[in-house]
């Protein structure tokens, strides 16, 4: 099970720590859900989700102003007796020295964010659930062509690189060489990315290690990007017949997700690059409703009906 540690989420979310005494780092978070307390916090804890970090907006605080001392006491003993991963208070606001004395007494880390509950959530759960999400890595290269995510693909040597490279000198960026991890974020949405050793890094062979981000500068890269299409580069058979037309998809799956394939035959005097640009700008253009070769089959059976 995928886990994010509680200092990374601190220092991502820019969270001001409320309980110094707390240890939070040893604390991490399984779940990419959140849960807004109200129902528990009026004392009904069937099916309280407490293994999501908790959120405090200012409906939760202006109800707790309304509860005496001897009531915010039952409350905050019943709410934190929970193993709760955390407890944040939206808006700066500022909870009770009762709550924060029970938080340190339970080892319950309790946060502050100066954001808006809804803007927060909605940033927390994003970012939880790129973090949390399935994660694989294969063998390949990530590279943003005209905002189109091509995972370009193929056996060990055949130019994944030397096209990656010849991308980036033409302007589009690079987001991972040779080992890609692709997450699956939603049943329609896989985002790639690089491991933190090998980020920005190209391998040539026979030139060796290329940074990429110094060498183009930060235009030339980025560090994440959906995948939209999949390029998988082989060598050129002449016994092997090939589409010509592309009237029908292929696919290829990820974790479960379905991703339009495209084999590339390799052979000399073919540009890479301008063939991976024209993939990528006409899988948009199919996205938008217009397909090439469906429209040139139009045009055969409207020559042939007039005949």
């Amino acid at each position: 099970m995928s886990t994010v540690k509680m200092s990374e989420v601190v220092e991502k979310m820019n969270l001001r720590n409320l309980t110094p005494d707390v240890d939070h780092t040893d604390k991490y978070v399984k779940l990419p859900d959140i849960n807004r307390p109200a129902l528990q916090l009026s004392g009904f804890f069937k099916h309280f989700a407490s293994e999501r970090v908790q959120i405090i907006g200012y409906v939760e605080y202006s109800y707790l102003k309304t509860l005496d001392e001897e009531k915010k006491k039952e409350v905050y003993e019943a709410f934190l007796s929970y193993e709760i991963p955390c407890l944040i208070f939206c808006r700066n606001l500022k909870p009770d020295d009762l709550l924060l004395a029970e938080a340190n007494k339970r080892n319950i880390p309790v946060f502050s964010t100066e954001k808006k509950t809804s803007q927060f959530m909605a940033e927390i759960i994003r970012w939880l659930n790129v973090q949390l999400a399935p994660c694989i890595s294969i063998h390949g290269v990530l590279v943003d062509v005209y905002g189109v995510g091509v995972l370009i693909m193929g056996e060990s040597g055949i130019g994944k690189s030397e096209a990656a490279l010849e991308l980036v000198k033409r302007g589009h960026r690079l987001v991972s060489d040779d080992v890609v991890e692709i997450r699956k974020v939603s049943d329609e949405t896989l985002v790639g990315s690089a491991p933190d050793i090998t980020r920005h890094f190209i391998e040539l062979r026979g030139i060796g290690i290329v940074d990429v981000k110094n060498l183009f500068g930060v235009l030339s890269v980025r560090q994440t990007q959906n995948i939209d299409l999949v390029i998988t580069l082989e060598d050129w058979d002449r016994d092997k017949e090939y589409d010509r037309l592309g009237l029908e998809e292929q696919y290829t799956e990820f974790l479960g997700n379905k991703v339009v394939c495209h084999q590339l035959p390799i052979r000399p005097g073919r540009n890479l690059a301008v063939i991976v640009e024209t993939a990528a700008i006409n899988h948009r253009q199919k996205n938008m409703g217009y397909n090439a070769a469906q429209e040139l089959y139009r045009r055969v059976q409207a020559n042939l009906t007039k005949k």
